[in-house]
């Protein structure tokens, strides 16, 4: 094995190393959606696409980068719960907006689930793919665990998340605009419910009124997913 060769080998296996690489690709994505605004170069979208590229180009297994990089995975539940703080700090305008926030939380959040689950269904998908896509509109964290209560797999539903608020993202605030919603609140709520921490992440760009109805929408989509969906999965099977 050549010095290089062996250099290589002994980075590459670092425990951190896959944590480095996360980070350093995130910040070059970062910086080329911050210099050229296209929204197609949402940061995650580029990162996911680039480090996919980088771990075929060098070979390295998912499993050797997956447990160099799991202090992620383990900061992944408090950074969506510092999600809160815009939250916090707009408690006196959700009070304002208690009813209509709470009407738009059943409707929207069960439209979500349901609809995702019916066209899966209407293309023939099988039924623990069904169980994998419910709980799509929730966090990674809760979406992983509601998915292996219910009969699905964890790690794909963090695929379908991810997809999700990347959709969400890519595709939402325009559309919300051609629709004429220009309230933050309402730009927030719908973000949140449809695309989670992504889409909070998203709508703090657009205001902290708007972040702060996001990360609402994104909490309590998430706890009445993880208390309801189980319970309604065990009745219909």
């Amino acid at each position: 094995m050549t010095d290089w060769a062996g250099a290589w080998l002994a980075v590459s296996e670092h425990p951190l190393f896959g944590l480095g690489l996360t980070l350093g690709l995130y910040q070059l994505a970062l910086a080329l959606y911050e210099k050229t605004r296209w929204v197609f170069l949402q940061p995650m979208l580029v990162c996911v696409c680039l480090l996919s590229l980088v771990l075929w180009l060098l070979q390295i297994p998912y499993a050797r980068y997956a447990a160099s990089s799991e202090l992620l995975t383990l900061l992944l539940g408090p950074a969506t719960v510092a999600l809160a703080v815009p939250l916090f700090l707009n408690l006196r305008r959700v009070r304002q907006l208690l009813l209509p926030t709470v009407v738009t939380l059943l409707v929207a959040g069960s439209v979500a689930t349901v609809l995702g689950v019916l066209l899966a269904w209407w293309l023939g998908l099988e039924s623990w793919l069904l169980l994998t896509l419910a709980p799509k509109s929730v966090t990674s964290p809760i979406a992983m665990l509601v998915a292996e209560q219910i009969g699905g797999v964890a790690a794909l539903a963090a695929v379908f998340v991810i997809i999700t608020g990347i959709i969400g993202v890519l595709l939402g605030p325009e559309f919300l605009r051609r629709c004429g919603i220009t309230h933050p609140a309402a730009q927030g709520l719908a973000l949140g419910l449809t695309s989670h921490a992504i889409g909070t992440a998203r709508a703090l760009q657009e205001g902290e009124e708007c972040g702060g109805f996001s990360a609402l929408a994104m909490s309590l989509m998430g706890v009445s997913t993880a208390v309801l969906l189980p319970l309604l999965v065990a009745l219909w099977v």
